[in-house]
């Protein structure tokens, strides 16, 4: 297609990318291609080869608006291209596993949006296919962007440091409000056969990969409720028929629209968790707070650039929590981007995701997360799943038979 353009390579190993899927996230990942390589010197170049939407003359559009030199209507032709040697898995849920595997097979290196799959049975299934590949040099990489926050990255490091000595609690909040109008649409994301989850597993994938990522500690066992607070939607398109459990022209919301769970982690901390669509006021309020026995960390992604940090060490006379600006060439990530103090945004995560995936390309290693990271939270989301359903006041993570959408 006309106006395509590849990064310079300055002898940087090529790799075709071929995405599926073109909306939202598909939006983000294209932003992501289209720069990595025009801020970092990597030793692996991402060519924008192909974009795959099921629609043709909306592809065809995507691809000209994101940048993509050509498209494609079916994902299997996609994957056995020659050119491409990443793919790029954009979709709902439901199809994660079997694009993946596919891809995988066919020798070709994989990132997936997040969470892995919609049951624990097909992530087991993506972690295995990636294994088999793995001794070829194919890799793997689930997308849990927020890991790729500046100010989380910094958080990681202090934690690593042992700033804040031996970790007690971990406090995470992700809150939205987008479907707080009973009159919304029903969605994909409303749909458990597409999405597998609601609030849970869009928004709560997200905070558990993040407190396990931060602390190096891996939630056992989880006590959970869930709650759909509608329980039918306007089917997105007119429709005088009937949907299974709903009325003319409506449906029925088959996910939870908020999920809250108290966990246990294997490094002795305790953890709280909310996710939430009827937040009131809330856009994209993911809030964590990490408190130790030398310290305290808290980040709210409403202010992305900053990291509030306590040390408990301080004179008492000036102790407080202190306001950090992850803006420096000195933090994580930030060396090619802007001066001290000059900000950045949402979609510079998935440019930071991008680099990472192209460093580990060039050099052969394994990126991170890895479809095993991405099972495991699967695993937490599976047991809160399961410990809403049963009422039971503690459900260990791993135990339950896999298959069940969570």
């Amino acid at each position: 297609m006309s106006g395509a353009t590849r990064p310079p390579t300055d002898g940087a190993r090529p790799v075709g990318v071929g995405m599926v899927g073109y909306a939202f996230m598909g939006a983000a990942h294209s932003q992501a291609w289209r720069t990595v390589n025009r801020v970092y010197d990597l030793p692996a170049a991402a060519a924008m080869v192909a974009v795959c939407g099921r629609d043709e003359g909306r592809t065809a559009q995507a691809a000209e608006r994101l940048g993509w030199e050509s498209y494609e209507t079916d994902w299997k032709a996609l994957v056995r291209r020659d050119d491409v040697q990443l793919v790029d898995v954009c979709t709902p849920g439901s199809s994660h596993a079997e694009i993946a595997i596919a891809a995988l097979e066919a020798g070709k290196h994989v990132l997936c949006e997040k969470p892995l799959a919609n049951t624990v049975a097909e992530a087991r299934a993506m972690v295995a296919a990636a294994e088999r590949v793995r001794p070829d040099g194919v890799r793997a990489m689930v997308g849990f962007n927020y890991r790729r926050v500046p100010a989380l990255a910094l958080a990681r490091q202090l934690l690593q440091a042992g700033r804040l000595g031996v970790v007690r609690h971990v406090r995470a909040v992700y809150a939205q409000d987008w479907i707080i109008d009973p009159e919304f649409p029903l969605v994909w994301r409303l749909q458990s056969e597409q999405a597998g989850s609601g609030a849970l597993g869009d928004l709560g994938a997200h905070i558990v990969d993040l407190a396990q990522h931060l602390l190096g500690q891996r939630i056992t066992g989880v006590s959970a409720l869930t709650e759909t607070f509608v329980k039918e939607r306007p089917l997105p398109e007119p429709s005088s028929g009937l949907t299974a459990g709903g009325t003319a022209g409506r449906g029925q919301v088959t996910v939870d629209d908020a999920a809250l769970f108290l966990a246990r982690l294997d490094g002795g901390a305790l953890g709280s968790f909310e996710a939430t669509r009827f937040a009131a006021g809330r856009k994209n309020g993911l809030r964590i707070e990490v408190n130790g026995d030398r310290g305290s960390l808290a980040f709210d992604f409403e202010s992305m650039n900053e990291l509030q940090f306590f040390d408990a060490a301080e004179d008492l006379g000036t102790q407080g929590f202190r306001r950090i600006l992850v803006t420096e060439p000195s933090h994580p990530y930030f060396s090619a981007w802007w001066p001290p103090g000059h900000l950045i945004g949402y979609e510079h995560t998935f440019t930071h995701q991008a680099r990472d995936l192209l460093e580990c390309l060039g050099t052969g290693s394994d990126p991170a997360p890895s479809f095993a990271d991405g099972l495991q939270v699967q695993e937490v989301l599976e047991a809160v799943v399961a410990s809403a359903a049963s009422g039971s006041s503690w459900t260990p993570v791993g135990t339950q038979t896999p298959g069940e959408p969570a």
